[in-house]
């Protein structure tokens, strides 16, 4: 088995696994805490996310509540949530403005979008794990829209991985165009960068 048959059968195991969490939506809710606890002191006004596939996990109500609590504090500048639309020509992603209740259709995969909102630019991106390991890597779908996306983004946003502890994987490594991610959060906490206390 090469290694790209070894991370598709990889890939298909995860998401299994994540499907039968029997609590998924318990840790759910525990990474909205640790995703929101997160937030508190960021200077982002621009946030890019995704729209939850295949049992990930929703960083969209975290994220409604960081909008919301912008507002209550009356900043000058709105708080703005971006989701990806796929670049078909470029395979990149762009970011449009998405709000509850906003008109949404399907992309080329099924994937809710925004409809003809206006393209944002964030300067954090939480980005979907399928799986993650040491050093900030991630497995993700294996269509690479992040990588090249990232690769051409001026300024690089900060990223962020978002996914289950299940998702963990102490041996995964990284092939040369993999770009590592400056944050993984999980349900436990903060798992990359690692802390590490002197005492």
């Amino acid at each position: 088995m090469d290694r790209s048959e070894e991370k598709r059968a990889l890939r298909k195991q995860l998401i299994e696994q994540r499907l039968k969490m029997p609590d998924r939506l318990r840790r759910g809710d525990l990474l909205q805490q640790v995703m929101r606890i997160w937030l508190v002191g960021r200077t982002d006004t621009v946030i890019g996310a995704y729209w939850p596939i295949k049992g990930e996990f929703d960083p969209l109500p975290a994220l409604h509540r960081w909008k919301e609590d912008g507002e209550l504090l009356d900043e000058p500048q709105l708080r703005r949530i971006g989701l990806p639309v796929v670049d078909k020509l470029h395979q990149t992603l762009k970011f449009h403005a998405w709000f509850p209740g906003c008109p949404m259709e399907e992309d080329a995969y099924g994937i809710p979008k925004p409809k003809d909102t206006e393209v944002v630019v964030p300067t954090l991106l939480f980005v979907p794990c399928v799986g993650y390991g040491v050093g900030g890597y991630r497995l993700g779908y294996g269509g690479g829209f992040y990588d090249r996306t990232l690769a051409q983004l001026k300024p690089k946003p900060y990223t962020v991985g978002l996914g289950f502890a299940q998702g963990f994987l102490p041996n995964l490594e990284p092939e040369a165009h993999d770009v590592p991610l400056d944050a993984v959060l999980n349900e436990l906490g903060v798992v990359w960068p690692m802390s590490l206390d002197d005492d």
